[in-house]
Formats: structure tokens, sequence, C-alpha cells
């Protein structure tokens, strides 16, 4: 893939995945490239297509479950790109979003405490733009300390900016797009777009980009009292780790609610565990004692096992129920297609 320093980005020969991904298990990607900002991005992704190579694309790694062994090919990773900023601060006026995006005024990292950040009347324009690599629960301290209310929600959800506006990441208290106002999105040509929400159309897990990479978002709130915020945060997390495995290591939920006309209104893991499908394990991957719609893995799982896994609960969910669940977790493989574009 030619040598390392002809890449516009960093570029890591035989870097680990399985680190970089909430359930902790896969194998090796033949080359990393790690963009430090939206222009990187677009270089490497150019840098890609000239080499004929499709890349894929890799943000907080939930949802997301990668083969064993060497990963063929080239995945751009948005760790690097975090920031998040508000447009207008430091007493400027607000700007539009591409303005922003271009200057970033004000502009702060998403890892600072939350005593660092500027607070000069946030409500005066209460948006936020984000860089994809921005991590969700990072997004919502920020959101939390401004003032700024309408995620909430995701609260304990894991995964990045990017894969939670690709995927339209949420739960029962509300889905990413609930506050997403606009997407810069970079296109298979090469280019930026800026899409508003109406143009995306997004849908349950679903956010209408096709096969178009997420660079970063205008996020647009409700102010409100941050007593509040965090009141309505600690409440919707208390009731999350009293059902889901919030602080084990797993991918999220492994498959999508069916139609309520084909389950009788009831959920994936619902159908789970009415199958007895609840008491299977691999190895070390085994279906949560706490919610049959999530696999996790105890320690020394292989994404072999977890594969394994996910077939075995589904068969025998189909038997039981006679209910085909469809997969929500994406796969990487060998055989899979790069351009299928998980972002998560």
């Amino acid at each position: 893939m030619t040598s390392l320093a002809d890449w516009p980005c960093v570029a890591l020969p035989l870097a680990d995945l399985a680190q970089r991904t909430t359930m902790r298990v896969g194998g090796q990607a033949e080359l990393l490239l790690e963009p430090a900002d939206p222009t990187e991005l677009q270089d490497a992704f150019k840098a890609c297509s000239q080499r004929g190579i499709a890349p894929r694309i890799l943000g907080g790694g939930a949802n997301l479950l990668v083969q064993d062994g060497v990963l063929p090919g080239v995945v751009i990773a948005t760790e690097r790109l975090r920031r998040l900023f508000r447009p207008g601060a430091a007493g400027e006026e607000p700007r539009s979003e591409e303005q922003a995006a271009a200057e970033i005024p004000g502009a702060f990292e998403a890892s600072l405490p939350s005593g660092e950040m500027v607070q000069d009347d946030p409500a005066r324009d209460p948006r936020l733009v984000v860089w994809a690599g921005c991590t969700l629960p990072a997004l919502l301290r920020a959101a939390r300390d401004l003032g700024y209310s309408g995620l909430e929600g995701l609260v304990g959800v894991p995964g990045s900016l990017g894969g939670g506006v690709a995927m339209n990441a949420g739960g029962r208290w509300g889905d990413m797009w609930d506050v997403v106002e606009s997407v810069r999105v970079l296109g298979a040509s090469g280019e930026f777009r800026d899409l508003t929400r109406a143009e995306c159309q997004p849908s349950y897990r679903n956010g209408g980009l096709g096969n178009d990479w997420v660079v970063g978002a205008v996020l647009r709130f409700e102010p409100k009292p941050r007593p509040l915020i965090q009141e309505a945060m600690s409440d919707y997390l208390r009731t999350k780790n009293s059902v889901q495995p919030v602080t084990e290591w797993s991918a999220g939920c492994i498959f999508k609610n069916p139609p309520a006309e084909q389950a009788d209104g009831r959920s994936a893991g619902e159908l789970v565990e009415v199958s007895g499908a609840k008491e299977l394990k691999r190895g070390d991957a085994a279906v949560s004692d706490r919610h049959g719609n999530f696999i996790v893995n105890r320690g020394e799982a292989r994404a072999s096992d977890v594969f394994e896994l996910m077939q075995a609960v589904r068969q025998h969910v189909l038997d039981a129920t006679g209910v085909a669940l469809e997969y929500e977790v994406k796969h990487w493989t060998s055989d899979s297609q790069p351009d299928a574009r998980v972002q998560n």
C-alpha cells in the first residue's frame, strides 16, 4: 500500500482494532489511517481512491464487530476528530454552519473538564457544531454544562457523533436526529456536502445518508436549567443500568426490533427471552443476563464466538416464534463490502 510516509495523515500498519470497539473483540487492520481534522479525512479518502482502495470508516466502535485476524484493506479512524464548538462563541455574532465549521470561533476540545468551558450566554444560539469523532458521552456532558437539552435520553450510549448520526442512534427516550439541524458529509466523489434533515429523512436506526460519511453536524438544542438536564440524565442512566449491561463489553443491541405486527408487539429482547435463547453462550461470549438483545464479552471472547452466538440466537428465535430477526450490529469481515461504510 506504498510507504507510510506517502499517506496524508498518520498511518499505522497492522493496528489492533479490538480495543477500538466496545465489544473488545476482533483482529488487526492491514492499515489504519488517523486524520486529525476534516481536511485530512478528505485527503485520506482521496488518497485511497487514487490507489483504487475502498476504505472503511471507524468511529467509536459501537454497533460493530470486526473479524479475527488481519482485516484486509484500509480503515480510516475518526478518533482524532473530536472537536465541538459553538457558533458565535466568545462574543461574536452567530455565523452560518459553513463559516463556523471553516473558522471554528471559540473552539474547545470535547474532553475539557466542564469548569473550563466557555459560558458566555450560550442560550443566545443553542447550537453546537460537532466533528464526527466526538464521543457521545463527551457531547452529552458538554450539552449538559451549557444548559442544552435534547439528548439526555442517549446517556449511557457509547460511540461517536459520526456513527450516532449515520445510524440515528437512540432508544425509548429519543434519537440522535431529534437535535440534528444539518450534517456535513463526505460523498463518494470525495467532496463535502451539507444536508438538512428534510433532505436526509432519517428513520429508525437509519440516518438516511446512504454511503456518505459523516464529517460533522450542527445540533440545535432547547435551553434548560442544568440541574434539570442532569436529573433527567441520572434517571435515564439508573433505569438503563437496571435492565442493560451498560458496564460490560458489548456492541449494543444485536438485533433491530421487528415490526409490531410481525412479533405481536414484542421487542427483539423479549423474543430472545421467550425463545429460551437467553441461556446460550459460545466461549466467553454470552447473552446478557439483564437484556436478551445484548451479547457481552465476559473477558476472552473472540469475534468468531460472537458471530456464532448471534447466528445461534437468531435461529433459536426463528424456530420458537417464527420471527426472523434482522441484525442491527454491523460486521466487518474479509467478505463484507467496505463501501457499506459503517461509522460508529
